[in-house]
């Protein structure tokens, strides 16, 4: 009867979720796997195990949706990337079933925590990608891609637009073009600084140059002026010298002999 009643109830599941999609329901094996390995981790005897059961899956397929519609730059993913991530999945959930049943609380609690994981790695594996293929240099991408939002596979190695999260290709050429002039304009100011500073210290340099230059000159200058004082003041000093020598000789000749 709980079989029956878990048949009943999962299409209508699956009929909440129709047209959401994400990178892991693109494949329904998978998520019939998935459904699959949630049932083995839960007895038949357990109480209210279809309800359990139901939330378990909804929550599992509902977490790819959310992270990947979460942010628009996290919509593609390569398709041999997609299908290491299933195989995660289904590893992480063979692992559960195949620890010692310890109750549905400590089931519930490794779940949340299997979902923690699984929402971590997506994020990191869809952003990685991202940066990669809307990058400005980017670098080729090997195989199909995945377009988590409608499923689709396509063979461009390098997005723009709205699959980069910009609303339309104009505009993020606009902005591409914003940013180069931002980005040039600040090379320049900051290529005027530069050379600006260079020419002050230059000026400051020579300017320091030339001062000492005129101060060697000045002092070379006031050397001679005084050599040529004191030379001056030689030959006065001697002139008067002499010229005293003289007279003292006139006056001693010309002076009365008794």
């Amino acid at each position: 009867m709980g079989y029956l009643r878990l048949l009943l109830f999962l299409p209508l599941s699956l009929a909440a979720f129709h047209g959401v999609k994400g990178c892991l329901e693109c494949d329904p094996k998978f998520m019939k796997d998935v459904k699959s390995l949630l049932e083995k981790l839960l007895p038949s005897e357990v109480p209210g195990r279809v309800q359990l059961l139901e939330r378990q899956i909804k929550e599992t397929i509902r977490l790819s949706f959310r992270v990947s519609h979460g942010n628009k730059r996290l919509r593609v993913l390569a398709v041999r990337k997609v299908v290491k991530l299933r195989m995660w999945v289904k590893n992480e959930l063979n692992k559960l079933g195949s620890e010692t049943w310890k109750g549905v609380f400590i089931l519930q609690g490794k779940l949340l925590n299997f979902r923690q994981n699984l929402e971590s790695k997506l994020k990191e594996v869809l952003k990685s990608f991202s940066e990669v293929a809307c990058s400005e240099d980017c670098i080729v991408t090997e195989g199909p891609v995945l377009d988590c939002w409608t499923c689709l596979r396509i063979n461009a190695q390098c997005f723009r637009g709205e699959y980069c999260g910009d609303k339309d290709s104009k505009k993020a050429e606009n902005q591409e073009i914003a940013l180069f002039l931002t980005l040039l304009a600040e090379a320049v100011i900051l290529g005027s600084a530069v050379l600006l500073f260079h020419i002050c210290i230059s000026h400051r340099r020579k300017m320091k140059a030339i001062r000492m230059s005129l101060k060697k000159y000045l002092e070379k200058k006031l050397e001679e002026l005084m050599g040529i004082i004191d030379e001056n003041e030689e030959k006065k000093h001697f002139g008067h010298r002499k010229y005293r020598h003289r007279h003292r000789h006139v006056v001693f000749h010309n002076s009365p002999k008794y």
